[in-house]
């Protein structure tokens, strides 16, 4: 993979998030986990001059514990041929299994954490906020209900975009 410019980039935020889906990763060699994802943000963040991604992780999930205690995280995007490795490892947790061995994906470790050799695109998320959704804020009853019958409120991440990986052609 190579770094290139933010600035250099052309996607829809919308449907790479939204449709094509994203790994949110962190860990080290020693021990790591991913979670895919279909919600989060991206874009700039206090006064427009810090590029940045934003993540909802639910508190119960395992990829929390890993995002919770590292100073960066990754966001790995990929072509439409691994939707199916990033379908499995949404519905399976890596503190019951060895999940990623069930996947054709190859965990890389650089950057202070780790992301996937097959991605297309992988932003490097340096964090710098961490807070929970709350019930008392939510103004659509219809929203809360539907997504937090459990009540398991999300915990959101915003992490400054430090470098951005291309796969190479």
């Amino acid at each position: 993979m190579r770094e290139i410019d933010l600035k250099e980039l052309k996607f829809n935020p919308m449907t790479l998030i939204g449709k094509e889906w994203m790994l949110i990763s962190a860990g080290n060699e020693e021990k790591f986990n991913t979670m895919t994802a279909q919600w989060g943000h991206l874009g700039a963040i206090w006064n427009g001059d810090m590029p940045a991604s934003v993540v909802y992780i639910r508190p119960q999930r395992y990829t929390n514990e890993f995002v919770n205690s590292e100073k960066y995280y990754t966001l790995s995007f990929f072509d439409e041929e691994y939707k199916k490795d990033l379908m499995y490892l949404g519905t399976h947790s890596g503190r019951d299994e060895d999940k990623l061995s069930k996947t054709s994906l190859t965990p890389v470790f650089g950057y202070d954490s780790v992301y996937f050799k097959e991605a297309k695109l992988v932003f490097v998320c340096r964090k710098v906020y961490k807070g929970q959704l709350h019930e008392m804020n939510f103004i659509d009853q219809k929203i809360l209900d539907k997504n937090y019958p459990e009540r398991d409120f999300h915990y959101v991440y915003i992490g400054e975009i430090v470098k951005a990986l291309v796969k190479e052609d």
